[in-house]
């Protein structure tokens, strides 16, 4: 995490939508925009030149999509963190990308304020879901919340309970920081709680 602004890079097919986003981000006094992409394959480069702190990635786009620039991304270098923003709601999107990598997941309709919030949050180490997206998550894990989470989860969850930070979770997994993060996103969405202190106790009770 840098010690100045949060430096973003802002990703999406519509030149629009782009400078919107980049204007909105630029008049808080915490957030740099330091570039915009186009597409996907654009966006890796793009970040692979700036290391930025933060990316707000659109999904739907020609060439390279954001799910598979999410990937990218956080395969490189550099400590990016992903805020996925885009109109699709439907959970197969909002799985491949949390499953991607992806931090966050906010929807083009949220509020201004929304999306500070979320960058911020994301910048912070948190992962922020709209609420929508959140429902269409659980909606795709039917049953009771523990039957809902995947094998990984579990296993993320059982070592979150026992004191573990990502990093220790991550090298007990053989995984990285990032994927224990994204398996988190979506572990905290299933079981319906907001942060790891939350899951650790819900982990604890359900003995996970």
């Amino acid at each position: 995490m840098s010690g100045g602004p949060i430096r973003v890079v802002v990703v999406d097919d519509h030149a629009v939508v782009r400078a919107g986003l980049a204007r909105l981000l630029c008049g808080a006094d915490d957030i740099d925009v330091v570039a915009q992409a186009a597409d996907g394959a654009e966006a890796v480069a793009v970040c692979a030149r700036e290391r930025p702190d933060v990316v707000v990635m659109d999904l739907q786009m020609p060439g390279m999509d954001g799910v598979e620039a999410t990937r990218r991304i956080l395969a490189g270098e550099g400590d990016a963190e992903v805020l996925v923003l885009t109109s699709f709601s439907d959970s197969e999107r909002i799985v491949a990308a949390l499953d991607a990598g992806a931090v966050g997941y906010l929807l083009k309709d949220s509020d201004p304020d929304e999306l500070l919030a979320g960058v911020r949050a994301v910048h912070r180490g948190e992962s922020p879901l709209h609420p929508r997206a959140a429902r269409q998550l659980l909606a795709a894990r039917q049953g009771s919340p523990a039957a809902r989470l995947t094998a990984r989860e579990r296993e993320v969850l059982g070592l979150v309970r026992q004191g573990l930070a990502n990093k220790q979770v991550a090298r007990r997994l053989g995984i990285s920081e990032r994927t224990v993060k994204a398996h988190l996103t979506s572990a905290f969405a299933a079981i319906g709680v907001q942060d790891r202190t939350q899951a650790a106790l819900w982990a604890e009770r359900h003995d996970v």
